[in-house]
């Protein structure tokens, strides 16, 4: 037999928890007075109470129970140690200590997790946190009093396949991955839950494949398009699309924009896909969509809502299907990046790294681009009036003709 380490004891309490050191594995430190009353010390420093206790009336036959009572933190030594007393005593008497009522006490809900992963990033960025409360809201708000032991893969498997349907394949992905995030912590923490995005997974659950939806050249769908734009009757909403449609920016860097990301002819988005800022020179289409936009608005963001918690718009899919019908043609907004960058790479034949930079794509690590300067702002100016122009060009291009005739 091999040697066995003695375990490791001490007084628990607020003072002797202070002074524990994490290691570099999880371990578990015994109560020098109460058998069965412990802590869990996490590599990240995180401790957590458990109670440990036999089934059945105890004896050394009886099936071994372990309870976590909660983190500290949440939870003080003393009322950890008064619980554990209680279970023990229950146990010893015979009686199954009440799983049901202690995991009510003691197990957080979605939205307590969720406020303390939201918390354990001060660096986040204000946008990405925005985004994060937004969806969490809209998708899983009716979860958010709801125990993280109780959340099961069925539920996860119900929630994806409903978000997907109704909202969208990305929005479903997006929503499962924040939630595999939210539950690591508390997963680490406590030895007994697990986390359902992850026994969905295991289980056979599948992310919505990724792909590329591919549009029609923009000579023969932008006319159409512009039809379905103009039968959009909310005006801040057609010109959040106008403004898609002349800088290929992202649905939601569009929708984020505040007054204070203008600054003479260049507009910033620091909250970006890749995490770089974006820089765009203003062309003289945008200068027209942000003077109507100031006309019409008193609020800090371009395209406000006073019906969001944000204030201002935070998605507008539901305005696709209108523009579709009346387009005759599938419309959705990521095409109009799409749509621009065709126009840039193959009708004006711009270099491939100056598209990337205008819709700030993430740029491999190019030997003979390292090597490059950057783009000017004339550069990039130019480019970004010829785009625009083009886009005008073709969706008058009709008409253009027959007056040519």
């Amino acid at each position: 037999m091999g040697k066995q380490i003695a375990a490791e004891k001490i007084d628990i309490s607020n003072r002797s928890l202070d002074k524990i050191k994490p290691g570099e594995k999880p371990r578990i430190i015994w109560d020098s007075k109460l058998t069965g009353f412990g802590i869990k010390v996490m590599p990240s420093g995180t401790i957590s109470f458990l109670v440990n206790y036999r089934a059945d009336g105890g004896g050394r036959k009886a099936p071994n129970r372990r309870m976590t009572l909660g983190r500290q933190g949440t939870i003080s030594a003393g009322k950890a140690r008064q619980k554990a007393q209680e279970i023990l005593g229950d146990a010893a008497g015979g009686k199954a200590p009440s799983n049901a009522r202690q995991e009510v006490r003691s197990t957080p809900t979605l939205g307590d997790i969720f406020e303390s992963y939201m918390q354990s990033n001060p660096n986040r960025k204000p946008r990405t946190n925005e985004l994060y409360r937004y969806e969490m809201d809209r998708y899983l708000g009716d979860w958010q009093n709801k125990s993280i032991s109780k959340i099961t893969r069925a539920d996860i498997q119900e929630r994806f396949n409903s978000v997907s349907s109704q909202h969208g394949q990305s929005p479903a992905n997006r929503i499962m991955s924040l939630l595999r995030s939210v539950y690591r912590a508390p997963c680490a923490e406590n030895e007994v839950l697990r986390n359902p995005v992850e026994i969905w997974l295991a289980g056979g659950g599948r992310f919505n494949k990724k792909t590329r939806r591919k549009i029609d050249t923009p000579a023969e769908i932008l006319r159409m398009w512009q039809n379905g734009f103009e039968a959009v009757q909310n005006d801040v909403i057609r010109d959040a699309i106008y403004t898609g449609l002349y800088t290929g920016m992202r649905l939601r860097e569009v929708l984020w924009l505040k007054w204070d990301d203008i600054n003479g002819t260049e507009l910033t988005v620091e909250e970006t896909k890749t995490g770089e800022t974006l820089r765009l020179p203003i062309t003289r289409q945008l200068a027209e969509v942000l003077e109507r936009r100031k006309e019409r608005n008193e609020t800090k963001w371009l395209f406000p809502n006073s019906e969001t918690k944000s204030g201002h718009y935070e998605d507008i899919h539901h305005i696709y299907p209108t523009i579709t019908k009346v387009a005759g043609t599938k419309f959705w907004f990521h095409a109009l990046r799409n749509c621009l960058i065709t126009i840039a790479e193959r009708d004006i034949g711009l270099a491939t790294s100056l598209t990337k930079r205008l819709v700030n794509h993430a740029r491999p690590q190019d030997v003979t681009e390292g090597y490059a300067a950057d783009w000017t702002v004339e550069q990039l100016r130019r480019a970004a009036q010829a785009i625009a122009d083009r886009i005008d060009e073709l969706i008058i291009a009709p008409e253009a003709n027959d007056n040519s005739a």
